[in-house]
């Protein structure tokens, strides 16, 4: 898969989640490490983007999940700011998170609950593309903005 900021904000924000949830030092120093790679990666893709470096054709790559719609609906993502976005994948990579603890020990799940985690991790997961898709698509909206503010700029007065 391609690189996108939404794909680089998932996986920095599942690396803060390891961090958080990690009691190995050395594992640590390895989160830290990717932290930091995720951060750097992060700042020169937006770089790239602004200042036309990338073409906004490859700002995107869309999940294009194939499900069953029907009985797996969910609430678009709300459209908002780029902070506000990726709040909200922050938020489902969270969810997701401990849901998927529920897995490591399926065993110990009670028989009727079990069709919901799956059900759960299923949406979760959807959600999840979702919010990197949104997140895609506001930097592709700003670039637009500023692409055309740039062009009316430099367009030549016209006389009459």
């Amino acid at each position: 898969m391609a690189e996108t900021l939404g794909s680089l904000c998932d996986k920095l924000s599942i690396v803060k989640l390891k961090q958080y949830h990690c009691d190995n030092e050395q594992k640590g120093q390895s989160l830290a490490v990717q932290e930091g790679q995720l951060v750097a990666e992060i700042n020169t893709f937006t770089a790239d983007a602004l200042s036309g470096r990338t073409p906004v054709e490859r700002l995107s790559f869309n999940a294009n999940k194939v499900y069953k719609q029907a009985g797996n609906e969910l609430c678009p993502v709300p459209e908002g700011s780029m902070g506000e976005i990726f709040a909200e994948l922050s938020k489902v990579n969270c969810d997701l998170w401990h849901e998927q603890e529920k897995v490591y020990e399926f065993e110990t799940v009670p028989t009727e609950e079990k069709n919901k985690v799956v059900k759960q991790l299923a949406l979760l997961n959807l959600r999840r593309n979702q919010c990197i898709d949104a997140i895609d698509k506001v930097l592709i909206r700003s670039i637009e903005c500023i692409l055309r503010s740039k062009s009316a700029v430099s367009a030549p007065a016209q006389t009459y």
